[in-house]
């Protein structure tokens, strides 16, 4: 096994930002009348995404493949530290666990 075989196994085709970096997101989308603001989480097998209460509003204005205006905050940060063009890459119902009964809401910054 040769030094670069760690990055040549590594095959995601999405670039993974862990949430690390980034404590939340806020964004808008059209029919809502006010800004969504959630914790980004990494629970998810391909990367970030947010956590959706079952019964939220929310879930009947996000499509898989939408494109949202999000702002990014760190723990300490007031302020957004970055605005990026963010999609949805799925909406999978979560079964199990801490977040059961809840939607998962995987998150790719573009």
């Amino acid at each position: 096994m040769d030094e670069n075989s760690t990055a040549k196994d590594d095959r995601r085709v999405d670039d993974r930002k862990s949430p690390d970096q980034y404590h939340s997101v806020k964004f808008t989308k059209s029919g809502l009348d006010i800004p969504y603001q959630s914790k980004l989480r990494d629970i998810s097998e391909k990367g970030m995404c947010i956590v959706v209460p079952h019964d939220s509003v929310l879930l009947s204005h996000l499509n898989i493949g939408d494109i949202l205006d999000m702002e990014y905050y760190t723990e300490e940060g007031r302020m957004p530290v970055e605005q990026a063009k963010t999609q949805i890459k799925h909406i999978t119902k979560n079964d199990q666990g801490q977040f059961k009964e809840q939607y998962i809401v995987g998150l790719s910054k573009l």
